[in-house]
């Protein structure tokens, strides 16, 4: 047996295992931190005014009323989280084919961002632009009766409008998550003709037709009964396959007019952030889904995983894949952790 003193066996020069050798050399060695600043909690909002309902599929998370809502912002400021994004359930005998409460002046969209921005005017807001909470067959715009896809154009034309009533309610960005073609460098055109100038787009670039997006539709109601078919969003989100797709998808994107471009989901794209954060200057940020989040906690639910550990993991994972930004259902966790 040898001592610090014997001459190791091997003769080594480099020996990477110096620099992980205690927790305090392992701190100062760290090559990517998870920061606080890095985080946006996507928060849901519902109609009513009852007290905030559990989403049996996403667990630790809720559908809030708007007095609520806005108490949760504030918690999240305190732990340090500078910006949520919102999403609305709504109810559904105010959906139809059109997607058309999403104009309405009751939309509980524009009251929770008015509310919330006045109570927290530091709080960076993050609204949604698509009309899937909207429709009652739940795709992101308007669709052919005959065909059955979803129509580009006349669908951004409805989603230009939405943009400038978030913007007037007080969204800070807004963030289309449809994946029409033509729609930034259009809603860009119309907020800057309304006078939004200052108005931020988060671009949903890469949107991936992905198994993981079930919990988020059960959250804001969008799903399906179960005797119904799934739902087929392939004639506009992207084929998982394809990266260079999603590259030109990025490319005209930020030439339209983007201002940060996104990749959803996270954890199973870590290659597409990779490949966009070594193409553009533009942040990028990157959806950490509801699927990957209720995996993570149904695997530890059942003692296969720790969930404290995988969770940190995952996060740190898509953070070293070259995302400045990460949506995750974790937000509020990692700040107390971090705290």
């Amino acid at each position: 047996m040898t001592t610090p003193t014997t001459r190791p066996a091997l003769d080594l020069i480099r020996r990477p295992r110096r620099n992980r050798l205690s927790s305090a050399i392992r701190d100062l060695t760290q090559e990517t931190r998870l920061l606080v600043t890095d985080l946006v909690a996507p928060l849901f909002v519902k109609e009513d005014s009852g007290a905030p309902e559990p989403i049996a599929s996403m667990p630790g998370q809720f559908r809030y009323n708007i007095a609520d809502l806005v108490k949760e912002c504030g918690h999240l400021q305190s732990l340090g989280i500078q910006a949520v994004a919102l999403f609305p359930q709504i109810a559904s005998e105010h959906k139809d084919p059109h997607g058309s409460y999403a104009l309405a002046q009751k939309n509980v969209l524009f009251a929770a961002i008015k509310t919330v921005k006045d109570a927290h005017p530091d709080l960076v807001i993050i609204s949604d632009v698509a009309l899937d909470p909207y429709t009652d067959h739940g795709h992101d715009g308007l669709v052919d009766a005959q065909t059955g896809i979803v129509m580009n154009d006349a669908t951004v034309e409805i989603l230009c409008l939405l943009s400038i009533e978030l913007a007037k309610s007080g969204a800070d960005i807004v963030a289309p998550s449809d994946m029409m073609d033509g729609r930034i460098g259009a809603i860009r055109t119309a907020l800057d003709e309304t006078g939004f100038i200052n108005r931020g787009i988060l671009a949903y670039s890469a949107k991936f037709a992905s198994a993981y997006y079930g919990p988020f539709r059960d959250a804001v109601g969008s799903k399906k009964s179960p005797d119904a078919p799934p739902l087929d969003k392939r004639n506009y989100q992207l084929n998982p396959a394809n990266a260079r797709e999603a590259m030109l998808e990025a490319r005209l994107d930020e030439e339209e007019g983007a201002d940060m471009l996104m990749v959803k989901p996270a954890g199973l794209y870590l290659d597409i952030i990779r490949q966009l954060r070594d193409r553009t200057a533009l942040p990028v940020a990157a959806y950490q889904v509801s699927g990957e989040y209720a995996q993570i906690h149904a695997a530890a639910d059942r003692g296969w995983l720790n969930l404290a550990a995988t969770r940190d993991e995952s996060l740190l994972a898509i953070k070293r894949a070259g995302a400045d930004i990460i949506l995750t259902y974790f937000a509020k966790d990692i700040a107390q952790t971090l705290a």
